[in-house]
């Protein structure tokens, strides 16, 4: 039963990933610490680990098929999140998981308002 649970939050995911950008912390993480009770660290660990594979190819070979894409923008934020993934995952190894955890939900609930009043 969890294999299919797993499987899916990777659709699901997926599927958020391709309408809006979003997967890894916004989506897997919360559902790996919110439903299956994952701690943070081992959830955050689990979506970066998912995420290495190219799990957005396929979505990313849509939107350049209809033009959406600014390859050479795209590639310099990949650097970015290369180097910022590795600072971001040897700062979080020192951080007490309650303090991670309440500074994600901080993240995505100031991130919500922010979005919510600049729709528009």
């Amino acid at each position: 039963m969890t294999t299919v649970l797993f499987l899916l939050l990777g659709g699901l995911a997926g599927i958020l990933s391709g309408l809006f950008g979003i997967g890894g912390g916004v989506v897997i993480v919360a559902a790996l610490v919110g439903w299956f009770k994952m701690p943070i660290h081992q959830a955050t660990g689990t979506s970066l680990a998912a995420l290495l594979l190219p799990v957005g190819v396929l979505g990313a070979r849509e939107y350049w098929k209809a033009g959406h894409v600014d390859v050479r923008t795209a590639l310099l934020i990949a650097l970015g999140l290369t180097f910022g993934a590795w600072a971001g995952a040897r700062y979080a190894q020192g951080v007490a998981p309650a303090t991670l955890q309440r500074g994600f939900a901080l993240f995505l609930a100031v991130m919500a308002v922010r979005m919510w009043f600049k729709a528009g």
